[in-house]
C-alpha cells in the first residue's frame, strides 16, 4: 500500500497541521494579523475555530506547548473579541496580560499579579 494513501498517515499529517495551527493562536499578533484580513469574520474560518475545539479534550490538549493557544481559541469563539483583535491597542492589551501571566507564573503558581480568564473576558464584553 502506498504511504500516502495510509490513512493513518493522512490523519497523522492533518493533526499535525491543526495542532501547529492552534499553537499560532497563542500569539496575539498572528491574532491581530488574522483579523487585519478579515479572516475572523469568515464564516468557514469560524466554523473551523468550533472544530478545533477538540484540542480542549484532555486526550489532544496534551500535545499544547502553549496553554494560551487553548485560551485564545475559546475567546475566538466570541464574535466581541474577534472584532477587538482588529484593534493595535487591544493586541497590545492582550500581549501584555500573556507576558504578566508568563511573568508571574511559576511551576503553575501565580506569583504575582495575572489577568485571571474572567478578567480577560471581562474586557471582551464591554
Amino acid at each position: 500500500m502506498d504511504p500516502e494513501l495510509d490513512p493513518k498517515v493522512i490523519n497523522r499529517a492533518r493533526f499535525e497541521l491543526e495542532l501547529e495551527f492552534v499553537q499560532a493562536l497563542a500569539n496575539p499578533y498572528y491574532l491581530h494579523s488574522l483579523a487585519q484580513q478579515n479572516i475572523l469574520d469568515q464564516p468557514a474560518f469560524i466554523n473551523f475555530l468550533q472544530y478545533l475545539l477538540y484540542f480542549k479534550e484532555r486526550d489532544y490538549a496534551r500535545f499544547i506547548h502553549y496553554p494560551h493557544a487553548l485560551h485564545h481559541l475559546e475567546l475566538l469563539q466570541h464574535a466581541q473579541f474577534r472584532a477587538e483583535m482588529r484593534q493595535d491597542e487591544f493586541r497590545d492589551f492582550l500581549h501584555q496580560k500573556q507576558f504578566d501571566h508568563w511573568r508571574t507564573n511559576r511551576n503553575g503558581t501565580t506569583i504575582g499579579p495575572a489577568a485571571s480568564v474572567d478578567e480577560l473576558e471581562g474586557t471582551t464584553q464591554a
